[in-house]
């Protein structure tokens, strides 16, 4: 593999706590060296990255791939030609979006609860070659919060943690049983914090929007008791425990208050409950329709406000592909979730930069730092000897969001036709240019 020299680009690397002008030299798979710029010495390929910033490749700790693995009879699930995405496409989204890594939720159908399962869809991200894509196994058995899933097992196959995604543990000593084992496991436990009870099909956010268009509302408390649980857990077990997609400003105090007490804490927000709230579901559009749901102004800028002091240590898309057949659906009856990995970024410039909420330096961390410590991963940077996975950012790019130009299989984009400023125009994972992106 040829040494790569990015040479004259801003380099933001915030484990390193660098943010100057440099030159990056990749040899192989592993970083070389990080100099002053114009100092970077002789290289097989050279890019210039003026006006650029070249940042440690971007993690996406929360995202749904949809490809089944294989079947429990050991015959290959059979992927369907419409299948809202597969390990292939989402990766392909991952690195245009300029995430370097990915981690997959396990609820797929079947879903990924074996270690058979995990080692499956580990083995088809390496068959894509873009992003690396980790996997989470499943908390529970089929996902259906009865007993512990094998996680001594999924963690011997690749697993990098468990989680029940979209579907809470309700039985609590189950819940803790989990914890413990994943703690013992010193793998962390990634928790959709839902009481179902108080849910109780529940459509959009409870409030004067779901009473006018006459639709059940999901209330606040529904995942506000759900964090204080798994918060109280974490303390009880000393299992790590991540919060998944906040969207409301009591779930952001009790992790607040969690990490106060010193709980294993960690938690992330998505662009879509920090940029968008439940009135923009008015138009009935189920491309807003999502879970947690949209919230309120005040809860958005709460967790804004969890981003910029720390409180929530990371940033997360939740991609959630889905066909346009089902989200074409009426409100009531269309999936949850939106599609994010190829939005994600520019959104996150547009309200954390542009305002400005944070640095670079800031917000590069909750993009690398923040989701690899959440997953127990080596600190993504910049240093020499670190794996070489980098993502070039143009943040004066000017572009408008369309889904058709996605590589994804989905459309189900709320910031579809959005002007932004801002986009990854490289991005390399274990020294290799996976994506380049064309000129607009």
């Amino acid at each position: 593999m040829p040494r790569t020299l990015l040479t004259g680009g801003r380099i933001v690397d915030p484990f390193s706590k660098r943010d100057a002008p440099g030159d990056l030299l990749l040899d192989g798979d592993r970083i070389a060296a990080v100099t002053e710029a114009g100092e970077g010495g002789e290289a097989d390929v050279t890019v210039d990255c003026t006006g650029l910033l070249v940042v440690p490749g971007l993690v996406d700790p929360h995202v749904h791939l949809r490809e089944p693995p294989p079947s429990p009879s050991g015959t290959e699930a059979e992927v369907p030609e419409d299948l809202a995405e597969t390990v292939a496409t989402g990766s392909a989204a991952a690195v245009a979006g300029g995430f370097t890594t990915v981690c997959a939720m396990p609820n797929t159908r079947p879903p990924i609860d074996t270690p058979e399962a995990v080692a499956a869809i580990l083995e088809r991200g390496r068959e894509a070659g873009r992003a690396r894509v980790l996997v989470a196994g499943c908390l529970t058995r089929g996902r259906d919060g009865r007993e512990p899933a094998d996680l001594a097992g999924m963690r011997d196959a690749g697993a990098v943690a468990f989680t029940d995604d979209g579907s809470d543990v309700a039985d609590d000593a189950v819940f803790e049983a989990c914890l413990a084992e994943a703690a013992r496991l010193h793998l962390p436990v990634l928790c959709h914090c839902e009481d179902a009870r108080l849910a109780d099909r529940g459509v959009l956010h409870e409030g004067p929007l779901a009473t006018m268009l006459g639709l059940p509302g999901i209330p606040r408390d529904a995942e506000d008791l759900a964090v204080r649980r798994a918060c109280l857990a974490a303390e009880r077990t000393g299992c790590r425990v991540h919060i998944m997609h906040v969207s409301t400003e009591g779930a952001v105090d009790q992790v607040r208050q969690a990490k106060a007490r010193g709980a294993p804490v960690t938690a992330e927000a998505t662009p879509h409950h920090l940029a968008l709230i439940a009135d923009d579901l008015a138009s009935r559009d189920t491309a807003f329709k999502v879970n947690p749901p949209l919230r309120t102004g005040h809860d958005a800028e709460a967790v804004l406000a969890g981003v910029r002091d720390g409180t929530i240590d990371c940033l997360a898309s939740d991609h959630a592909p889905h066909t346009a057949s089902a989200k074409a659906r009426p409100l009531a009856e269309a999936p949850f979730g939106m599609v994010g990995l190829e939005s994600a970024l520019a959104v996150y410039i547009d309200t954390f930069i542009r305002t400005p909420m944070l640095e670079w330096i800031g917000l590069v961390d909750r993009l690398t730092v923040g989701p690899g410590r959440a997953l127990g991963l080596a600190p993504p940077t910049l240093a020499a000897g670190a794996a070489a996975d980098v993502t070039v950012i143009d943040p004066a790019a000017h572009w408008t969001v369309d889904p058709e130009r996605f590589a994804s299989r989905a459309r189900n984009c709320p910031f579809a036709g959005r002007e932004v400023v801002g986009r990854a125009v490289r991005t390399i994972v274990a020294g290799r240019t996976v994506f380049e992106a064309e000129a607009r």
